[in-house]
């Protein structure tokens, strides 16, 4: 058994490195996601068959039997309600053995269909996502101050053309280095916190749109910033997500060399520009 008291940082980096590249070449990896289509009337969806339309609660498809559209196990043939992800039991859409799809909601009750591939040109292509070596100095130990219960900002999104959408943001994450005082935002992401920061790398040696990190406060008021744990957004993978843009404060003027860099081509070069 090994005693995981002597794992180094660097062999548990790798493992968590190991593991993401994994992930994102899943069947609903964010390698796997095609399309993200909004649906304000009745249209047809790329890529996929039958005709979608707005309804109470998610989207309506209608379509024949030989479209092969299975929604919640049933094959369609006429018209079916499929739940979205905002219902406490959302439905599950099959197109192939390969293709299916779910349902979003958006901030203004509108719906889309996303679609994912798992024989995805991206997953054909992908080759690893780039990453720094181990960073010691940028594993930072900051004090995490509660705000008052509700307390919100507003995110802009790169697709929002300049339009925020609310986040909670449970506390203030602040922290001293090289002389340089931070005040960081992060926002709550299920059980977790999300900071979504920008650093001098970006457009340089890494994604140009910024990276995220995912925190959890510790019960002494303390909170890990270990920046070698920095992943890149969704829509690094695929330009069919929405990702939230860094905020001024959470923009830094220093190299964060930490953390993931770029994905790459199975020849090397960047599966995406920005």
């Amino acid at each position: 058994m090994t005693d995981t008291a002597t794992i180094t940082p660097e062999a548990r980096l790798a493992t968590f490195h190991s593991r993401r590249e994994e992930s994102v070449v899943q069947p609903k990896g964010s390698l796997a996601l095609v399309n993200t289509q909004w649906i304000d009337s009745e249209q047809t969806i790329w890529g996929v068959p039958g005709s979608w339309a707005p309804a109470e609660g998610g989207l309506t498809v209608t379509a024949a039997a030989s479209d092969n559209i299975v929604v919640d196990g049933v094959l369609v043939d006429g018209s079916a309600l499929v739940r979205g992800k905002d219902d406490p039991n959302p439905s599950e859409i099959s197109f192939s053995d390969t293709v299916s799809g779910f349902v979003i909601a958006g901030d203004e009750g509108n719906y889309a269909l996303r679609v994912w591939d798992a024989k995805s040109e991206g997953i054909q292509e992908f080759g690893s996502i780039d990453a720094y070596p181990y960073n010691p100095d940028w594993v930072i130990t900051a004090t995490f101050t509660e705000n008052p219960a509700g307390t919100t900002m507003g995110f802009e999104h790169l697709k929002d053309n300049g339009k925020t959408k609310e986040q909670v943001i449970p506390g203030e994450i602040t922290f001293t280095k090289d002389g340089a005082d931070y005040n960081l935002v992060a926002f709550k992401s299920g059980r977790a916190l999300q900071l979504v920061y920008a650093d001098a790398t970006n457009g340089v040696d890494t994604y140009s749109v910024g990276r995220f990190l995912f925190l959890a406060p510790n019960p002494d008021g303390t909170i890990t910033l270990d920046f070698n744990l920095a992943v890149l957004p969704p829509c690094a993978f695929s330009y069919n997500f929405n990702c939230p843009m860094p905020p001024k404060q959470n923009r830094f003027t220093v190299a964060i060399e930490a953390g993931e860099k770029n994905v790459l081509k199975k020849d090397g070069s960047l599966l995406h520009e920005v």
